[in-house]
This record gives structure tokens, C-alpha cells and sequence, in this order.
């Protein structure tokens, strides 16, 4: 089923640019994990600045080294097929942050063209 106009869920995963799932940036594998089961679409953010549960603080400041910056997976869809890919994303993910949103969606469209 298309995603349309209604309720739905923003599954976010908060995890340090630098973490690995299988010897690849786990950001990655979580959009390919999404885009294999048809989800509607996901994002990956580049945090500037942040720190989590360890309280390293991971800074783009030029006065630091900026390798590992924080980085957040948001992926929006229907709760059924957000909660269907949750157990997967939660294996895959050893530290870092998951929370789920309700959200209303107003528009979703395949592409920026209008006519």
C-alpha cells in the first residue's frame, strides 16, 4: 500500500557516524534495510554537534577532530510496517538511541516535479 494522507509513525535511530553493522557504516545498512522492505523513505542527518548516553561529546568544531559526528536515521511509514522492521533494527543497533513519533502526514510524493 502507497503511503497517503493520515496517521503514521517516524521510527528515529540516534547513532555515532562512525558505528559499524557487518563492516559497514550502520547508517547504510539501516536505508538499505528499509528501502529492501519497502518502506516509504528514510533519511540519514548529520548532527553537527551531540552527545548520548556516554556523554562524549562529538563536535564538528574545528578545534576538534570531527570523525564520528552524530547521525540520525529517520524513517517514516505506516505503524504496521515501522513495528514489522523494528526487531531487525533493534539487533542491528548495539548503542545508540531508537524512539518512535506519532506523526500526521500531509503529502507524500514520488518526485519534485509538479506540472
Amino acid at each position: 500500500m502507497a503511503l497517503s494522507e493520515g496517521k503514521g509513525k517516524i521510527l528515529s535511530i540516534y547513532i555515532g557516524e562512525s558505528y559499524k553493522y557487518k563492516r559497514n557504516p550502520l547508517y547504510k545498512e539501516i536505508v538499505m534495510l528499509a528501502k529492501k522492505e519497502g518502506l516509504a523513505g528514510a533519511t540519514v542527518i548529520r548532527g553537527i554537534e551531540g552527545f548520548g548516553a556516554n556523554s562524549k561529546l562529538r563536535s564538528a568544531d574545528i578545534l576538534r577532530l570531527s570523525f564520528d559526528l552524530p547521525v540520525i536515521v529517520k524513517i517514516v511509514d505506516r505503524e504496521e510496517k515501522i513495528m514489522k522492521i523494528l526487531p531487525k533494527i533493534k539487533e542491528m543497533v548495539n548503542a545508540g538511541l531508537i524512539t518512535i513519533e506519532d506523526v500526521d502526514i500531509i503529502k507524500y510524493s514520488p518526485d519534485g516535479i509538479k506540472e
